[in-house]
């Protein structure tokens, strides 16, 4: 708790330096010529999720997706649900295996062409082991130019319905697939393994030196420690202790969730007070809450969102931006109400990005770091890749915010 002390008693924010200090002042185990083309440290960084389940793999088919595609077997059976819906999506440059190497450099020349300079990439711990690794590991990590991108994970640790993520296979079966709680002797074992595995790569993404690693589920976190703050906090402190054996000064806790958190101030601020309790050093959010079938007034629902929670927090809070919203693959009961329509657009998306990167700019003092939900989130409607409806118009659209067009005329 001696973190958490600290952290209370001094002034807002400012325990944290502007941008990523990677290799000239930490250790990070590698030397400084193994930089590469990665952005100067006082950048902008725009970090897109990336949800890794289009591939095949021995898990996969036997528990969710038995033809070998992964998920774009339920992604390509999409179907309209009212006048002018676009179902299914259909990717520019087809059905893509995330996990090819070939693939993933594709995605990192255009994104870096575009001013995505990091992924964060979804990632599972289920029955004892790794899930939807190999999207990390396989594409991303061999692809030839991923030296040009920094890169973090998500601890998505939330459980599985049987029917979310393949209705046609599970029909009407609720019942837990897998529970994302789990013990010390997993939690020892993800901690090594991370370390292990990611935390050494050149370009592993860091603030103060200190690998930043996200959580979704904060209380499911909880619950792999008996439901208390002290144990969780506990986890957390041992997680940084083994970083700093393998000779980082410690690890970045990140708190993730859905950006569904539009609350009372007085709510607010008591969330704000657990998180800082449990020991995570910043937040952002997986998507940006607010939800509307107006894209407009979804955006605006997001930024008194992000204020609120501005308002609230010791600790910085780093701005999410999503593409849109249109989850209807995974349920045949959603319609029309159940997704973001009405001015869902390439141009209203930059709109809101400005707002992020303006916020961004009035914060001085933590990194310049924003969020988008999301790089290939085709299931969910939120995705840059192009399409065959709006091509590379999402992509042009972060690139003219982050060149500066919505920048004009602000003082």
């Amino acid at each position: 708790m001696l973190t958490f002390t600290i952290m209370k008693i001094m002034k807002r924010k400012t325990f944290f330096t502007t941008g990523i200090i990677f290799y000239f002042v930490f250790y990070c185990g590698c030397s400084q010529t193994e930089k590469n083309n990665l952005p100067a440290t006082n950048d902008y960084f725009v970090a897109a999720y990336v949800w890794p389940s289009c591939h095949d793999e021995p898990m996969l088919r036997e528990y969710l997706w038995p033809e070998g595609i992964g998920e774009w077997e339920v992604i390509k059976k999409g179907n309209p649900r009212y006048d002018g819906h676009y179902q299914p999506k259909e990717p520019l440059w087809g059905y893509e295996m995330d996990n090819d190497p070939k693939v993933v450099e594709k995605w990192i020349d255009v994104a870096t062409d575009h001013g995505v300079n990091v992924f964060i990439y979804d990632w599972y711990w289920y029955a004892g082991g790794p899930f939807l690794e190999s999207a990390l590991n396989d594409g991303f990590l061999k692809a030839a130019n991923n030296e040009k991108m920094y890169f973090y994970i998500m601890w998505a640790n939330h459980d599985v319905k049987k029917n979310y993520w393949n209705y046609h296979l599970y029909k009407d079966d609720t019942s837990i697939l897998w529970n994302a709680a789990v013990d010390w002797e997993n939690f020892k074992i993800i901690v090594d393994r991370v370390i292990k595995q990611y935390f050494h790569k050149p370009n592993y993404f860091k603030i103060d030196g200190q690998p930043v690693f996200a959580i979704f589920d904060r209380e499911k976190l909880l619950q792999s420690f008996n439901g208390s703050v002290e144990e969780t906090c506990k986890a957390l402190n041992y997680f940084r202790e083994e970083a700093r054996k393998a000779g980082f000064p410690g690890v970045h806790f990140q708190w993730s969730p859905g950006g569904g958190w539009f609350m009372s101030a007085e709510d607010a601020a008591k969330n704000a007070e657990l998180i800082e309790a449990i020991g995570f050093n910043s937040v952002t959010f997986y998507n940006m809450g607010g939800s509307s079938e107006d894209y407009i007034v979804h955006g605006s629902n997001s930024v008194k969102i992000r204020e609120l929670w501005d308002e609230s927090l010791n600790i910085p809070l780093f701005p999410c931006t999503s593409v849109g919203w249109d989850d209807t693959p995974r349920f045949p009961h959603y319609g029309i109400k159940n997704t973001v329509h009405y001015n869902n657009s390439p141009e209203s998306f930059a709109t809101l990005l400005s707002k992020a990167k303006r916020y961004v700019d009035r914060h001085p003092d933590q990194p310049k770091l924003m969020t988008i939900n999301a790089w290939n989130e085709w299931v969910e409607g939120s995705y840059l890749l192009p399409d065959m409806k709006y091509g590379f118009g999402y992509l042009e659209a972060v690139k003219e915010v982050m060149n500066g067009k919505y920048d004009r005329y602000i003082k």
